[in-house]
């Protein structure tokens, strides 16, 4: 089976703030607030959604075909892909612009303020999700807001079954365009707070958003993740993490397990504990695409975790 990344491919610049960021931050002036954390560590690592899903598959011993647009700095980034045998196809450079970039600042309460500039990944439309039976499931995972709408419809029409992670581009969506986006999907993830505001904005319950859905999938960090299957509920237990470095890129890296169980038809208990296994061991690394593993460490990891072969 062939799966198509349709999401960002970006650089992060991750910086790591050695306090809380409320002691900083004055609440009865949040109004006005003009504050600076000075970050003694900084390092600029590859991620985006499409980049950081087909790494975190290749892991997995599974090909995940990232779609999406970058621009004329993107250099060091095809080397990297290049490096871990990842697939540029479908790949394209719009001239003129920046590859985007996402500066991350995490404080010592894993807490993260993000400051994005999506340059290129706004022509992301400019790429079509191709409907010659190449593809045989697909993510539409954050990317250029009419890329998103536009991808989702035409895995839509095309008849290919497809997971909507709408991630931090969840508020550029009205109320019926999620809606929408609900109908058309096969699956939906999304973490507790996004599941909040998802609800908030269509006014739909998760029981009402999961019988649009063959599952809707809903991430709680250390409090598990839940699976909703009609009217079936889930309950994923999280898996302890070695150490808790860095939260960035974790969400990708469960879904990028979401996508394996489902390539693999491993049913829902077992994709959910894959899913949440490769969190706890992302999160035990800095930056996005740092972790490795071996198929035999990951499959000794699951049975330690989880009490039975993978």
């Amino acid at each position: 089976m062939s799966i198509l990344i349709c999401g960002s491919l970006a650089y992060d610049t991750i910086m790591a703030y050695p306090q809380p960021f409320k002691s900083q931050i004055l609440p009865d002036k949040i109004h006005m607030l003009n504050v600076c954390f000075e970050v003694p560590e900084l390092r600029r690592e590859f991620g985006g959604t499409a980049g950081n899903i087909a790494y975190n598959l290749k892991l997995l011993d599974a090909e995940g075909l990232p779609m999406g647009t970058v621009g004329a700095d993107f250099q060091p980034y095809v080397t990297w892909l290049d490096q871990h045998g990842i697939s540029r196809k479908y790949i394209k450079e719009i001239p003129g612009t920046y590859t985007a970039q996402a500066f991350i600042t995490t404080d010592t309460d894993n807490n993260q303020i993000t400051a994005f500039h999506p340059g290129a990944m706004g022509h992301a439309h400019e790429q079509s999700v191709p409907v010659d039976s190449s593809v045989t499931l697909g993510v539409v995972a954050p990317d250029g807001r009419e890329g998103m709408l536009q991808h989702a419809r035409q895995f839509y029409d095309a008849g290919i079954p497809f997971l909507f992670d709408p991630g931090q581009g969840l508020p550029l969506f009205s109320s019926a365009e999620l809606r929408e986006f609900i109908r058309m999907a096969t699956w939906v993830a999304v973490n507790d707070y996004e599941s909040q505001m998802l609800e908030h904005k269509t006014g739909l319950n998760t029981s009402a958003i999961a019988e649009q859905l063959a599952a809707f999938v809903i991430t709680r960090g250390a409090g598990g993740s839940e699976i909703f299957v009609k009217q079936r509920r889930i309950q994923v237990p999280a898996v302890p993490a070695t150490q808790v470095l860095d939260p960035t890129g974790c969400g990708d890296a469960y879904r990028a397990g979401l996508v394996y169980g489902l390539l693999h038809d491993s049913g829902w208990e077992t994709t959910g504990r894959i899913a949440a296994l490769m969190g706890a061991i992302k999160i035990a690394h800095r930056g996005t695409q740092n972790h490795r593993f071996t198929q035999a460490e990951f499959a000794a990891q699951f049975e330690k975790a989880f009490g039975h072969k993978l």
